[in-house]
Order: structure tokens, then C-alpha cells, then sequence
């Protein structure tokens, strides 16, 4: 196959609203679907979605099988289990119905087994739900990885806005890094000349300017506001599955969030880590930082690690070992190394830490 190939792999259906949960039946019948599925949750999710999803594929027809995962952060044990079910039962289609620690085992399962996957998420605190990457500890990494994209993104608002607003404001967090992260993307393409696709790259940069224009909508119990972020998580996730890469959406502010979950004793939402980092990596890059600020404090989300309880030597710590966390990607954390004296004062001025 030749290398200037580039496949693109994308939702077919992508329903967002109130009472969408159900057009599941709906759905997989149009996918061709109609046979067996099996649904992933977990056993909250279970009652807060997952029986009802399963009522109604059974309604359309469907022999319908569960597997609950207890777990609240995915294992790559949580993945071989999962995966172990699907071989026994050979669905047609999996559904990851839960967060994303539940969406990710589905996609990765199913990936890695090459079935189909719907994505029914039932919080909105980061653009996993539509994109081809998952993240799961154990891996001999601790960044997502490649699975592939949900054939469909079923996002019920009348489920999703029941969950406290925290998550929420992660994942307008998770959007606003897109100022960031396009930013260390564009200063690979200049200084490696990687490959930089400009419309991927503006579709997941339109997704944060959509959150901080429309920051007002964004409140606790605001249906608006939380279609909003919906659409915006969506566009990010297919902005990576347009770009095959997830560069458009993490830069050096997920490499300090994901240094941050192996150093801090107890981390905070992903969103929320990411918010910090954007705020950091902006000042680096020699961004407006204060408009990333207040974007941030204007939809509720933390701005500093004394909100999310993290001592500030972790957050010096984490933005220290950040650049190693994917040493072959070239950010703005490659171009300006930090010392430990640069890197709180980095924390310092932009007010993340005392």
C-alpha cells in the first residue's frame, strides 16, 4: 500500500439531544445491525442507561448481552475480559454505554477484535466519546492509543446533564487545551516538518473558540450549554479521526496531564489537569494565557492545583517530566526546556500555584 495513503475513518451516524437513547434500536437497524450486540457498563451506568438501551435493542429484535465492568479506571485486564466476552459471544456490534473509562475498554475491546462499536456516553468530561483513541492503564504507555472510531456517537442530553457539573467543566477543559495543542502541532510542522493538516487542525481550534463564545451557556442544569460542549467534544473527536492522529487535540498540556496521573497521589479529572496545562503551555508559548484563564473560570472549571488538590511540587514535577512522556513528539516543551526553577516559575506566574 502506498505511504501517501491516508485512510479516514469516521462516525456514520451521530445523534445529540434530549430522549436520543431512544433511537438506539433505531440506529443499529440503519447500520445493519440486527441481529446481537453486546453493551459494556458499568454498574451505575447500568441503571442510569445502560437497562434501558437493552430494552430497547431487544424491542428492535436484538439478542442483547451485558457485561459490567466495576472498575472506575480502565485496565488493560478490564480490556481482556471484555475482549474474552466478545470472542464467546461474537456480537455484531459493541456498546459502550458509561464514561469514558467504560466507553475506552469498548473501543479498544472491540478494536482490537474488529467489531463494529457505538459510543453512548453518559458524561460529557472529555472528547473520547467520538474519537479512535483509548486510554488504558497498563499499557506500556500511559497515553491513549490507536483503536478505531465509534461507527456511531448516541450523546442523550437528558441523561448527561443529570451528572454533577464537574464533569462538565472538564470537559470544556479537555476543549480549551485545543488552543494549545494545535499550537505545538503547528511548531512541529515548522521546526520537523511533520505533516500538518490545516482543516483538522481548524475544526478541533473552532471547537475551543465555539466554548469560550458561548462560555455564558455553559451552567449547571443548562440543556444550551451542554449541547454546546457536546458539539464541541464531537468535532474534536473527529477532527482526529480526520487527521488519523490525536496531535490536533493533546499537546504539551495532555503531556503534563498525563505525567501529572502518574505523579500526583491522587489526580484530578482529565479535563481539568488539561485546563491547568493549557494555561501553562500558553504562557510558554507566548499566548494571551489570562483569556485561557478566565475562559476557564467563566464555565466553572479549576484554575488553580489548590482546586483540584494537588500539591504544588506535583505540579512542578509533572511539568518537568512532561517532555518525556512522548519524547518523539516536538512541543513547545522540547523547543523551551524546563529547569525546576523555570517550571515553578511557570506554575507561579500564571497563578496555577502560590
Amino acid at each position: 500500500m502506498s505511504s501517501n495513503l491516508h485512510r479516514m475513518e469516521l462516525p456514520r451516524e451521530i445523534i445529540v439531544g434530549n430522549g436520543s437513547l431512544d433511537l438506539a434500536g433505531d440506529v443499529c437497524r440503519r447500520l445493519g445491525l440486527t441481529e446481537s450486540a453486546l453493551i459494556i457498563t458499568g454498574p451505575t451506568t447500568m441503571r442510569i442507561a445502560a437497562l434501558r438501551v437493552l430494552d430497547l435493542l431487544e424491542d428492535s429484535g436484538l439478542e442483547v448481552n451485558c457485561h459490567v465492568v466495576p472498575s472506575n479506571i480502565p485496565t488493560l485486564q478490564d480490556v481482556k475480559q471484555s475482549e474474552e466476552k466478545i470472542d464467546n459471544l461474537k456480537p455484531q456490534v459493541v456498546l459502550g454505554i458509561g464514561g469514558g473509562t467504560k466507553i475506552d475498554i469498548a473501543k479498544l475491546s472491540s478494536a482490537r477484535l474488529g467489531i463494529p462499536f457505538i459510543s453512548v456516553p453518559t458524561t460529557a468530561s472529555h472528547d473520547g466519546m467520538a474519537s479512535p483513541f483509548a486510554s488504558v492503564k497498563g499499557l506500556d504507555r500511559p497515553y491513549s492509543v490507536k483503536a478505531t472510531s465509534p461507527i456511531a456517537v448516541i450523546a442523550d442530553t437528558s441523561v448527561i446533564i443529570n451528572v454533577p457539573y464537574r464533569f462538565i467543566a472538564s470537559g470544556c477543559g479537555d476543549i480549551i487545551a485545543k488552543f494549545t495543542s494545535i499550537r505545538d502541532w503547528k511548531l512541529a510542522h515548522r521546526r520537523k516538518r511533520e505533516y500538518y493538516a490545516k482543516y483538522t487542525g481548524s475544526l478541533a481550534l473552532m471547537s475551543a473558540q465555539h466554548i469560550v463564545q458561548n462560555a455564558d451557556m455553559l451552567k449547571p442544569g443548562s440543556e444550551e450549554g451542554l449541547r454546546v460542549l457536546l458539539e464541541s467534544l464531537v468535532s474534536c473527536g473527529v477532527a482526529m479521526c480526520l487527521g488519523g492522529t490525536s496531535k490536533p487535540c493533546s499537546g504539551s498540556e495532555h503531556l503534563f496531564s498525563h505525567a501529572l496521573d502518574l505523579i500526583a497521589p491522587k489526580p484530578a479529572l482529565h479535563g481539568e489537569q488539561c485546563g491547568l496545562g493549557t494555561v501553562m503551555m500558553a504562557s510558554l508559548h507566548g499566548m494571551k494565557w489570562k483569556v485561557i484563564r478566565d475562559a476557564l473560570r467563566k464555565v466553572g472549571a479549576p484554575v488553580t492545583a489548590e482546586e483540584i488538590g494537588i500539591e504544588a511540587e506535583h505540579i512542578v514535577e509533572a511539568l518537568l517530566k512532561a517532555a518525556t512522556i512522548r519524547p518523539e513528539r516536538y512541543t513547545i516543551l522540547t523547543e523551551k526546556p524546563l529547569t525546576r526553577d523555570s517550571a515553578y516559575e511557570l506554575a507561579k506566574t500564571t497563578g496555577v500555584v502560590d
